[in-house]
């Protein structure tokens, strides 16, 4: 028995030594760090978080600082966003064990608040630096990428010098006026019938909700303000960019006629037996129905041009269906056996053609979302 004990002891060593290796073959060596605080933080003498801490905190601290020091060779502006990555993690480590008395008994933790701090001052700068040089060119992209340094700049310190006014200074040069015209009809449709009234109100309603949808001249959503034709002659606006809107391949085709007949049937009751119970009858009609129907379709095509250079913005093609039935009917045989919806059908006994108006601006509603959103990509950032 007394032989029994050293090698009981050497297995018990030898289990904790191998709990606490658990902690050291981690791959995510900075969750194993703040899963060991954490730990301690519930058991203070927790002996493989209290074995395994020095180590992993060593491990952890000179990963990150030889890729800060490899990141610091970098000669591109990208590399901030990795410096302060790289700290940031550092300090947070920092922080939590400095926050927990059981964790700090046992290791030392380097602060890098002054490291972390001084990065942030020096890409804060460097990117205000770049957004002077793009605020320094002409162009609408340059005033957006101005924009975009000075709005990283006070991202990463607070109200970076005059950053913020600078914003602004980059923002309102960007803007742009944009004309929309209203819808050309290239699609040589040809009337057979179908009416014309409010056509014209369809293609200028079209144009008038863009500007209106968009923000017209107080547009406050992207740098660009909003103009019909009418209202760039009225306030004598030298449009930046033109939308040109076209009707194409319009197709309102006649209904097309089909007749097909169904059977119904019902059982009713007709009285009562001897011992007082229902009685039923079974009834019967034919239903004959005639539908009318048709699918009209159209195209609108989207242009966006620079007026000084002509250079083509944006072009789309955008497309859409309107389907359209009605059914009526008659029968024959006993009227019992119909069902509500027979009955419908038999008194809706006119057909009801839509306007061709009513089938433009059911298409145009359905065409709008999408024009509306490819203006405001190219219009946005």
């Amino acid at each position: 028995m007394k032989k029994m004990i050293p090698f009981l002891a050497g297995l018990f060593l030898l289990a904790s030594c191998s709990s606490s290796k658990d902690y050291l073959l981690r791959g995510d060596e900075d969750k194993t760090m703040f899963d060991i605080v954490k730990r301690l933080n519930k058991k203070g003498t927790d002996e493989d978080a209290t074995r395994a801490i020095a180590q992993v905190y060593d491990q952890v601290k000179q990963r990150h600082l030889k890729k800060i020091e490899t990141y610091n060779t970098y000669n591109d502006i990208n590399k901030w966003d990795k410096l302060i990555n790289e700290y940031s993690i550092l300090q947070n480590i920092f922080n939590a064990i400095d926050n927990s008395d059981a964790a700090a008994r046992l290791v030392t933790p380097t602060s890098y608040v002054n490291e972390l701090n001084a990065v942030k001052e020096a890409a804060a700068e460097d990117y205000y630096q770049l957004g002077n040089e793009f605020l320094g060119l002409e162009s609408r992209e340059n005033a957006r990428k101005a924009h975009a340094a000075f709005k990283k700049s006070v991202s990463i310190v607070r109200d970076y010098k005059d950053s913020r006014q600078k914003m602004d200074e980059a923002y309102n040069n960007s803007i742009i006026n944009i004309l929309v015209n209203p819808i050309q009809d290239n699609s040589f449709f040809f009337n057979t019938g179908w009416g014309n009234m409010g056509y014209n109100y369809s293609n200028e309603y079209f144009q008038q909700n863009l500007v209106r949808d968009m923000g017209g001249k107080y547009a406050t959503r992207f740098p660009a303000r909003f103009y019909t034709d009418w209202e760039a002659r009225r306030d004598d606006v030298q449009p930046d960019w033109v939308v040109d809107l076209t009707l194409r391949n319009m197709d309102i085709p006649r209904p097309a006629v089909s007749n097909y007949s169904r059977n119904v049937s019902k059982q009713i009751q007709v009285g009562t037996d001897t011992s007082g119970k229902p009685t039923y009858q079974t009834v019967h009609a034919t239903l004959n129905v005639q539908r009318q129907y048709f699918n009209a379709r159209a195209q609108l095509d989207l242009n966006i041009v620079e007026v000084v250079t002509r250079r083509n913005i944006a072009y789309n093609s955008f497309s859409d269906t309107y389907n359209w039935q009605q059914e009526v009917a008659t029968f024959s045989g006993d009227r019992r056996a119909l069902s509500n919806q027979d009955i419908a059908l038999i008194n809706n006994s006119n057909f009801n053609l839509p306007r061709r108006e009513d089938i433009l601006n059911e298409l145009y509603r359905n065409i709008y979302p999408q024009v509306k959103n490819r203006i405001s990509n190219e219009a946005d950032w």
